[in-house]
């Protein structure tokens, strides 16, 4: 992750492993800074109030919450308990039980004096095999892009590969790299010229906010556009492919991902645009087969639809009087008072609207039999 030029990940041990710190998504994109976690209850809050979001690194602080937990309490009845705590913070992505069920079956037959010490290792273990699982994901994208690019008429040629994105799968969604913006990043290191089409993702903008981020800290072309603009660039030639990440996906292919996706899939099919989703192995649900039927849907606060925050300009007027100085983060309304708000998450695209599936291992067709190809063959 590039940030002002220097390296970074997403979230990390300090003070000898006694706490952990992460970026505070929810400052983005005015203001970075990281915060400790120090406890179960610090590491849960911050899963549930998205200041870590996206799947994978959602999973890796699951996993570090329960190594402090651990620290503070190694009995039987406190790893159950914590488990239970952190599994119900986010109940769509995968990734979470995954890493939990990971950690808790490697400490559970060991003595608990040697329980926290190996939750840390477990832990940093996930974490790095996320790190090369997504940078895997960038190197079989990528081959995806150069062949896309490559088979445009003459008169493209030269032209920037046009990418539409919807949400974050980028580093801040993972420990590094990302999932579907890892072939972005490494198409522009590579030299293919490419540009991406930011989709705002209301309501909580995280296009906008997190993914318009990153690509400008790389350095790469983008453009935020409002989520409606998608189908219209598509009936316009304007998108090379579409690519997106997924908090849980499918044995058959089914992929769930942040609310809007489907919509993307749609038109992408109706104008015969390529729909990739990029995941890695954790992030696959071999227990479910029916995604719409199947995978629960958060439901989120309403305030989140009828609210938004965003960062004060000297043209810009406040909800509490204009007394705050331009530049200090702001929360406003933008519905009448009295308007409710239904804000639902995540919505389902059926494998038969994905043209591929890109994991750490290759690219499978979205389909059973084409990822038990890659996973048992």
């Amino acid at each position: 992750m590039n940030i002002e030029g220097k390296a970074w990940r997403t979230i990390g041990l300090q003070e000898g492993g006694e706490a952990v710190w992460v970026i505070d998504q929810t400052l983005l994109p005015h203001r970075f800074e990281t915060r400790s976690l120090r406890s179960l209850e610090d590491a849960a809050v911050a899963i549930s109030t998205m200041v870590v979001r996206g799947a994978p690194l959602i999973g890796v602080t699951g996993a570090y919450g329960l190594m402090l937990a651990l620290q503070r309490d190694p009995s039987d009845g406190a790893l159950a308990a914590a488990f239970e705590q952190l599994n119900a913070t986010r109940p769509t992505a995968v990734n979470l039980r995954w890493a939990l069920e990971r950690v808790r079956d490697r400490v559970a037959p060991l003595p608990e004096a040697e329980r926290a010490a190996a939750a840390q290792a477990e832990a940093g273990a996930i974490a790095e095999e996320d790190v090369a699982m997504c940078a895997a994901i960038g190197d079989h994208g990528l081959a995806i892009f150069r062949e896309l690019a490559a088979a445009r008429p003459p008169e493209r040629q030269g032209q920037p590969f046009n990418v539409l994105t919807h949400c974050n799968a980028g580093w801040l969604a993972t420990v590094d790299w990302g999932t579907a913006l890892a072939p972005i990043y490494k198409a522009h290191r590579s030299g293919l010229k490419v540009h991406v089409w930011v989709d705002e993702t209301r309501p909580r903008n995280q296009g906008a906010s997190l993914t318009a981020y990153e690509l400008g800290q790389e350095g790469v072309p983008h453009t935020v556009i409002v989520d409606n603009a998608g189908g219209h660039l598509m009936q316009h030639g304007q998108v090379d492919a579409v690519i997106v990440g997924t908090d849980r996906t499918t044995r058959r292919g089914d992929v769930c991902n942040k609310i809007g996706t489907y919509l993307k899939a749609l038109a992408a099919f109706d104008n015969k645009v390529p729909f990739y989703v990029a995941l890695p192995a954790s992030t696959i649900d071999w227990s479910i087969d029916d995604g719409v039927a199947e995978i629960p849907i958060e439901a989120r606060s309403e305030r989140e639809v009828t609210q938004i925050q965003g960062q004060l300009t000297p043209a810009g007027g406040t909800s509490s009087g204009g007394n705050e100085a331009p530049g200090h983060l702001a929360t406003v309304q933008l519905t009448p008072t009295g308007s409710r708000g239904f804000n639902p998450a995540f919505d389902v695209t059926p494998a038969r609207l994905v043209s591929a599936l890109i994991t750490e291992r290759g690219v499978a067709p979205a389909s059973e039999a084409g990822l038990r190809e890659l996973y048992t063959g």
